[in-house]
């Protein structure tokens, strides 16, 4: 007699319904030998699935031992009943329990994908076995495109893929006509005679009959079992071999999920744009967001920048008192004793004030600057016609003016030359001996370009009448030193008035501070289109749990094929993920798109990659987190149920 194969001894299956303890097998003991073909049979309600279900390590028995090429199935880890399945078992449904967008070569692949067979060697088998199989035309064709009978053939095919020495085929001429029963009936007797070990689960007697040997199951019980048949003994040790197979690499898994991904992508199209939205609005957020965020900051930057970065502002009055251009405590000669400090470069003395200026019938109310020759210098703030006033204007008490660009285009429209003629200050004439060019918009947004520039020392004697200043501007020759600087200035000043009725600053100062709002502004902005990728996550879980609920007779299909929990926490992982990358993909563009249209608009917008790798990878990363719970989810179903599922 061959060496058993299966032994199942005092086996016990209980389900609980309530108070109602269901058996559905009641104490099974049965041996089936290599190369015997075994009919069991029963009518609906007998356990005869239940049995099979047990034999094919789909399930585990209430209490009981069976063994498996001897192992004890009862003390395999879930991964390594996955692996039993796998290599020694191939299931033929009544249902066929083919995967829909999965064409016929693709479906017999299956076991082989999860055996880790390279992507050439199971494409060769598995049109190998079609072929033999009357099939090898309809290699490319989907299960909707094939016959019942056909179906069931492919079914086949995918059972033998891994050549494992047992098959189970569980009622597998149930959905067919006569011609395509027996066409099926003798193909499994083929294969039995082959040497393999065919267990036939059947309620029909005709059927039986075509096994060797048949056990008949009524009420979870074995009523009759006609013996065992005298058979030629085969070698089990390819068998055992196989079973201690390590399975799927982790690339061949990916690349299959990643097939598998895209394929469920494209079947459910309405669903997969709608689940994709919600990742794009969340990355375009991201990108558009943080670009205008950046472009507001350079702005923002650009403007204090054009104050000079190695300037400071000494203002009159104390910390807290405002309208100090009305305090008298800044006069000329501390512009001068600043001016001898180390580090100092220039010290301009400035008074400013609100005056009318006319030129011929033209008033024009505007802002009247007194500063010194080098405030071009120091301001970096050029001439654009003519020339700016210099030493000897200074020193000469000179009636001359510089004007800027706002007021220049106010008094002389329609382009006419403004350098030479005179314009009128307090009923003072003043000629115009430069036009300077236009600086914009101030960071608080006011216009740089309405004032008018002439010698301080002319100001205070001609207009502002005062012997005091509003502000002295110092430009530091090392602006790395910036900082020791003001605090000799603030000494300086504290020697010399004997009191702190000053205030310095310096326009790092500014700039940090502007820059410190700036960012704010960016990470509110950044938390924002954050927040809408969170959103989108969670759109992309709950598409993911549904698809879990949809694909659930999928995942039985897959783990009676062998797919252990990390292959099928993997693939829906990976689709989670594959979803979000694409989704992430397009939100770039998208957002890129939504960044050029507010640049067209007059909006000043930079992109950098930063952004826009850290929203990929977030997306990504999202696909991944919230994919987990319904891969999760997946991985966890019993393979039983499962199936079972509609």
């Amino acid at each position: 007699m061959s060496a058993a194969i299966l032994e199942l001894s005092d086996v016990h299956k209980h389900y609980t319904n309530g108070d109602t303890t269901v058996r559905a097998l009641d104490g099974v003991s049965l041996t089936i030998r290599r190369g015997e073909f075994v009919a069991i049979m029963g009518q609906s309600g007998s356990g005869k699935s239940t049995l099979m279900n047990i034999v094919g390590c789909l399930d585990r028995p209430t209490s009981g031992s069976y063994r498996v090429l001897g192992k004890e199935a009862a003390n395999l880890s879930a991964d390594e009943l996955a692996s039993l399945r796998r290599e020694t078992f191939g299931f033929v449904f009544q249902r066929y329990n083919l995967l829909a967008t999965a064409t016929a070569g693709e479906n017999v692949e299956i076991p082989s994908v999860y055996a880790g067979l390279p992507k050439q060697k199971r494409s060769q088998r598995a049109s190998g076995l079609l072929q033999r199989l009357g099939l090898g035309d309809r290699t490319d064709h989907r299960p909707n495109e094939l016959s019942g009978g056909q179906q069931q053939r492919v079914a086949i095919a995918r059972a033998l893929v891994n050549d494992p020495p047992v098959i189970l085929a569980d009622e597998p001429t149930g959905a067919l006509d006569t011609r395509s029963g027996d066409e099926v009936l003798t193909l499994l007797k083929e294969l039995h005679a082959e040497g393999r070990t065919i267990i036939l689960i059947t309620h029909a007697e005709n059927v039986a009959q075509h096994a060797s040997r048949i056990v008949r199951i009524q009420d979870g019980q074995i009523l009759d079992d006609n013996g065992t048949i005298e058979t030629e003994t085969v070698d089990a040790t390819g068998a055992e071999n196989k079973v201690c197979a390590s399975g799927v690499s982790l690339g061949t898994s990916m690349q299959e999920a990643l097939v598998t991904a895209w394929r469920s992508l494209q079947v459910n199209m309405f669903r997969t744009v709608l689940t994709l939205l919600g990742i794009i609005i969340g990355v375009a957020a991201v990108v558009a967001m943080l670009a205008v965020g950046e472009g507001s900051r350079q702005k923002v930057l650009d403007r204090i920048s054009s104050f000079g970065t190695n300037l400071m502002l000494v203002r009159p009055g104390a910390e807290g008192i405002r309208n100090s251009g009305d305090i008298a405590t800044l006069i000329p000669e501390d512009a001068a004793a600043l001016k001898k400090l180390p580090n100092i470069e220039t010290a301009l003395p400035e008074r400013s004030g609100r005056m009318t200026v006319r030129y011929g019938n033209r008033d024009y109310q505007t802002s009247v600057q007194g500063t010194g020759e080098d405030f071009p210098s120091a301001r970096e703030w050029q001439v654009a016609e003519g020339q700016f006033f210099n030493a000897d204007d200074m020193k000469q008490y000179a009636p001359v003016v510089v004007l800027g660009g706002t007021v220049a285009k106010t008094l002389f429209p329609d382009g006419r030359a403004s350098v030479g003629k005179y314009v009128l200050l307090k009923n003072v004439p003043f000629l115009v001996i430069g036009v300077m060019t236009e600086k914009g918009a101030s960071p608080n947004g006011s216009d740089q370009d309405d004032v008018i520039f002439l010698p301080i020392n002319t100001g205070l004697v001609r207009l502002f009448g005062k012997n005091y200043l509003s502000s002295i501007t110092l430009k530091v020759s090392d602006a790395a030193d910036i900082a020791a600087t003001q605090e000799r200035v603030e000494n300086l000043l504290r020697e010399r008035h004997r009191t702190e009725d000053f205030r310095v600053r310096n326009m790092a100062s500014y700039l940090q501070a502007a820059m410190e709002t700036q960012d704010t502004f960016t990470l509110l902005l950044g938390t924002v289109a954050a927040i809408s990728l969170l959103v989108g996550g969670i759109g992309v879980m709950n598409i993911m749990l549904v698809s879990v609920v949809e694909r659930t007779r999928e995942i039985g299909i897959r783990m009676a094929t062998g797919a252990r929990t990390r292959d099928i926490l993997l693939q829906f992982n990976i689709e989670a993920a594959v979803v979000c990358a694409a989704g992430g993909l397009l939100g770039i563009l998208v957002g890129v798109g939504a960044g050029m249209i507010l640049r067209y608009s007059g909006m000043t917008v930079i992109f950098f990659m930063t952004p826009a790798l850290l929203a990929f990878a977030c997306a990504s990363a999202t696909g991944l987190i919230f994919g987990y719970l319904p891969a999760r989810k997946a991985a966890r179903l019993d393979p039983v149920i499962a199936l079972a599922s509609e």
